[in-house]
């Protein structure tokens, strides 16, 4: 008899881990699963039916993702960090398991058949199961399914979302993101970086920001822009050039409530020449010593003037056809 009792003792310890290993409590075994790996529990077939199945009292949130390269899901990769921060999160956020919820990731490697009995021809796919027993249970047993439509998601918008489906008296852990170390000391390399280049650089931009001369050429290229009816085009989105029905292109749009963009910049271009005109008359030419040069400069930039202004007038007719008022030679 001592010998069965020296061979109980001795089987204790077995007996004591494999007790530790099953509890019978699905919700505590995968939620210690969790804690041990910091990270949503993987899954596959047999433990997704296992953690999923009726009755169940408490909530599960499966990520069916595709993460090998030969599927080619982008979207899968590109999401899988943000899923692991948050169910890291929320499990280290929620030790005691209060929320009685949990986070798996189930890859189509290890869960085809689940896959296939789900009839799923995209992923990844975010599915929602609620409590169907408990206080806190749904009568419908579908899981509520997420579907990445509009491209990848955060963690935070994940997390919105999953806190709209728990009951509102439920712990919802935050996120809690690393620090990125990375990041900042870029930046304040980057930084540092640039507060010595201005250092040195400083004494030679100083003229630059202070000539006259380029703040009046900025000044006019805005004048110009704006004048010519940019933000026009820009809020109404309108086309560059249309043909003219005939084979040809239009270049000015009729009525004075439609432009091209092509006829903005052009207008552009004919007030830039008239301004260089008045301005080459009122200020160079007078500064010329040679009467017959001033007198030949006179006549070039009046006739400029003219030119322009008069194809001004045809195109202010082009567009209004009861415009009544020309200039030759146009």
């Amino acid at each position: 008899m001592r010998w069965l009792q020296l061979l109980a003792a001795s089987l204790l310890p077995f007996t004591a881990i494999a007790a530790k290993k099953s509890s019978g409590d699905r919700y505590n075994d995968f939620h210690a699963k969790a804690l041990s790996t910091g990270a949503p529990v993987r899954l596959d077939d047999a433990s997704y039916t296992q953690l999923t199945k009726a009755p169940r009292d408490y909530s599960v949130t499966v990520l069916l993702t595709a993460l090998e390269q030969r599927f080619g899901c982008e979207l899968c990769r590109a999401f899988q960090p943000e899923w692991d921060l948050l169910g890291k999160s929320w499990t280290k956020g929620d030790k005691k398991g209060e929320s009685r919820l949990l986070f798996g990731t189930l890859d189509f490697v290890d869960g085809k058949n689940t896959f296939q009995s789900m009839m799923l021809q995209t992923a990844p796919v975010l599915l929602y199961f609620h409590p169907t027993i408990g206080p806190n249970a749904k009568g419908d047993a579908q899981p509520v399914r997420f579907d990445f439509t509009s491209g990848s998601q955060s963690a935070e918008q994940i997390h919105a979302w999953i806190s709209r489906q728990v009951p509102a008296d439920v712990p919802k852990p935050s996120i809690s993101r690393p620090i990125n170390w990375v990041k900042i000391g870029s930046v304040t390399i980057l930084t540092l970086g640039f507060i010595t280049l201005l250092a040195f650089a400083w004494p030679y931009i100083i003229p630059i920001l202070q000539n006259r001369n380029l703040w009046a050429a900025l000044s006019l290229i805005a004048v110009l822009l704006f004048t010519s009816g940019y933000m026009f085009n820009h809020i109404r989105k309108t086309p560059y050039v249309q043909g003219n029905g005939k084979g040809g292109i239009s270049y000015f749009a009729g009525g004075f409530s439609n432009q091209f963009g092509l006829e903005s910049q052009i207008i552009a271009a004919i007030y830039g020449v008239l301004a260089f005109a008045t301005i080459s008359l009122a200020l160079k030419v007078p500064r010329i010593a040679d009467a017959k040069a001033q007198q030949f400069a006179v006549f070039v930039w009046s006739g400029v003037l003219l030119c322009m202004y008069s194809f001004l007038l045809s195109v202010f007719r082009t567009k209004n056809g009861g415009y009544q008022f020309w200039l030759p030679p146009f």
